[in-house]
C-alpha cells in the first residue's frame, strides 16, 4: 500500500475577488512539481463564486470535466446548446473531446456558489463533445452512491475514462469498505465535510488522501461526514 496526503491548508489558493479557489493539484498560477495530479486525476478545484459573477465563455478540449455543486446553483451553458442549473445533490460531466466552449456563473446575486471542479485525462482523444447530468439519491444516508463511471449503462454520469466516483453522507461511528474495481487503480479520497480515518490517517474537511496498491480501503467516520471517493487509473 502506498499513500500521499494533501491537507486542506497545503493546497494552492487563488483570490480573484469574484472567485476564490483552492487547488489540490497544480493549476493556473499555482505550480507544485510534486502535485501535478494523481494518476488520471489532473485537477481538483474547490471554488467559491460571488453572487452574480462567473466564468465567461472559454474553451476546453480532450479533457473530462466534472462539476459537483456544494452550495447554491451554478448556471451552465455550452456550444452544444445545453443550458442548465446544477445544484447540490447533482453531478455534471462534460467530455470536451474535439473542442467545446462553455460558461459557468452564479445566477443568485446574494448567495455564493460553492462547487468542486474536477478534470480527468480521457482514455480516448478527439471524441465528439457531450454533456451529462445526474441527480444523486442522497435520501439514503450511510450509503456510498456511485455518481460516475465509464459506462452509460451504469449509475451516474459517464465519461471517457475507466474511472468510478462515489459519494455519501455518513453518521458518526459508521464504518465502510470501498473495494477497488481494478487492483492497478488508485483511490483519491476527498472529505467534503466532517472527519474520516483511513490508512492510519485522520482526514478533516477538505483534506485529500491518495492510496494505491491496495485491494480494498476501509474508512471509519468519526463525525457526521460527506465524502467523495475517486477511483482512477494510475497509468493512462
Amino acid at each position: 500500500m502506498k499513500t500521499v496526503f494533501h491537507s486542506a491548508g497545503s493546497r494552492g489558493f487563488a483570490d480573484h475577488d469574484w472567485l476564490k479557489s483552492n487547488h489540490s493539484f497544480s493549476f493556473s498560477g499555482y505550480y507544485n512539481p510534486d502535485r501535478i495530479g494523481f494518476g488520471a486525476l489532473r485537477v481538483l478545484n474547490d471554488d467559491k463564486v460571488k453572487g452574480g459573477r462567473g466564468f465567461g465563455e472559454h474553451p476546453h478540449d480532450n479533457m473530462e470535466i466534472i462539476s459537483i455543486p456544494l452550495k447554491g446553483g451554478l448556471v451552465h451553458m455550452d456550444s452544444l446548446g445545453n443550458s442548465a442549473i446544477i445544484r447540490p445533490g447533482e453531478v455534471q460531466a462534460m467530455s470536451a473531446g474535439t473542442g467545446i466552449y462553455h460558461t459557468e456563473y452564479n445566477q443568485d446575486e446574494n448567495l455564493d456558489v460553492e462547487f468542486l471542479q474536477i478534470w480527468l485525462y480521457p482514455d480516448k482523444r478527439n471524441v465528439t463533445p457531450r454533456y451529462d447530468q445526474y441527480v444523486i439519491p442522497f435520501g439514503d444516508k450511510n450509503v456510498l452512491h456511485q455518481v460516475l463511471s465509464s459506462s452509460e449503462d451504469d449509475s451516474g454520469v459517464w465519461i471517457h475514462q475507466q474511472a468510478w466516483f462515489h459519494m455519501g453522507e455518513f453518521d458518526k461511528d459508521m464504518s465502510l469498505t470501498y473495494k477497488m474495481k481494478n487492483p492497478s487503480d488508485g483511490l483519491y479520497i476527498f472529505v467534503i465535510a466532517g472527519s474520516v480515518i483511513t490508512a492510519d490517517c485522520t482526514l478533516q474537511a477538505r483534506d485529500g488522501l491518495g492510496i494505491w496498491e491496495i485491494g480494498e480501503v476501509p474508512l471509519t467516520v468519526t463525525m457526521g461526514s460527506k465524502v467523495l471517493l475517486m477511483e482512477v487509473p494510475m497509468k493512462y
